[in-house]
């Protein structure tokens, strides 16, 4: 499984700014590494659907503090209420944001059809762990309550996410499944965070040159953490999780030159064991896949895979 020739060339591009002295997200502090972030991700934009309305709210968490969300809808007439994907962004817990990763969230919402809930959950080191958790749990919690007075069916409803998103929304099928409620049909996780000891032969392979590096990996975790015992924990290292019988059925989507890859699939082989029905696709791509559009031609397969999974599983 090679990658495609125009990836190459945009991994080639990367390496170029580096030896050219472009520094990595890890040499940099939190705010100049979001800045460069943000920078970046303008210049990955493609061709987003159009015919998806968008718009921005607001939730508050149990400490009180706001944090936005953002609401897409697609354009169609005659529609009742809108299954929902609650949506968290990647970023290692450090970066990324609502725009950066804007158009997964018009993608998915256009091609399902499905309404989808963006969370722009608080980031470390400003806020370590678990306040993205509580943040997440916050914005389910806000969704179950006021997402029919925006046309929501609560009734039909997914979880998902990108790498550390992809982390909190298993958190959220977990904590579903052992409190019996609310249901949730699909956990779309795509390349997943799922074991803080980076101690998998993919990390180690795929250390650097392939977008995410080992270091700065470690770079995210140590942000996030507020001592090393809380990679231990379960909702920051949902592998480590004692039990995943119940949880709802997942989508595992997967990028074969990636340091997550590993504990990716192990996440997936862990479901499939408890009895969780378990679709997981490998992909010829580096992390960071989805927001690839522009310089990925196979995108357009790997969304309509997402989109038809969550689809079927949102289905009356």
């Amino acid at each position: 499984m090679s990658l495609h020739p125009e990836l190459s060339a945009f991994l080639d591009l990367v390496e170029e700014g580096r030896l050219a002295g472009r520094p990595p997200l890890h040499a940099l502090t939190p705010e100049a590494a979001r800045a460069d972030f943000e920078q970046a991700s303008r210049g990955l934009v493609w061709a987003w659907p159009q015919q998806v309305e968008r718009h921005e709210l607001s939730a508050r968490s149990r400490d009180g503090a706001a944090f936005g969300m953002r609401l897409y809808l697609p354009q169609q007439a005659n529609h009742g209420p809108w299954p929902v994907l609650l949506y968290f962004h990647g970023g290692g817990y450090v970066v990324g944001s609502l725009d950066s990763h804007d158009g997964i969230c018009a993608e998915l919402a256009w091609r399902t059809p499905c309404a989808v809930v963006a969370v722009d959950y608080r980031r470390a080191p400003e806020h370590r762990f678990p306040t993205a958790v509580h943040d997440a749990e916050d914005a389910l919690a806000w969704l179950l309550a006021e997402g029919p007075a925006h046309g929501l069916d609560v009734g039909r409803l997914a979880v998902g996410g990108d790498s550390a998103g992809a982390t909190l929304a298993t958190v959220l099928a977990i904590q579903a499944a052992r409190a019996g409620a609310p249901q949730i049909r699909l956990q779309l996780l795509c390349y997943p965070s799922t074991d803080a000891s980076r101690t998998t032969v993919s990390n180690a392979l795929f250390d650097e040159g392939y977008l995410l590096e080992s270091a700065t990996l470690e770079w995210f975790y140590s942000q996030y953490q507020r001592t090393p015992d809380d990679r231990l924990d379960w909702r920051f290292s949902p592998l480590l999780c004692d039990d995943l019988q119940g949880v709802a059925p997942a989508f595992v989507a997967l990028a074969q030159y990636d340091p997550l890859l590993d504990e990716g699939q192990a996440y997936a082989e862990r479901l499939d064991q408890a009895g969780v029905a378990v679709t997981c696709r490998r992909y010829a791509a580096t992390h960071d896949l989805l927001r690839m559009g522009a310089v990925m031609p196979g995108i357009d397969q790997v969304y309509a895979q997402l989109a038809q999974s969550l689809g079927e599983a949102l289905r009356d």
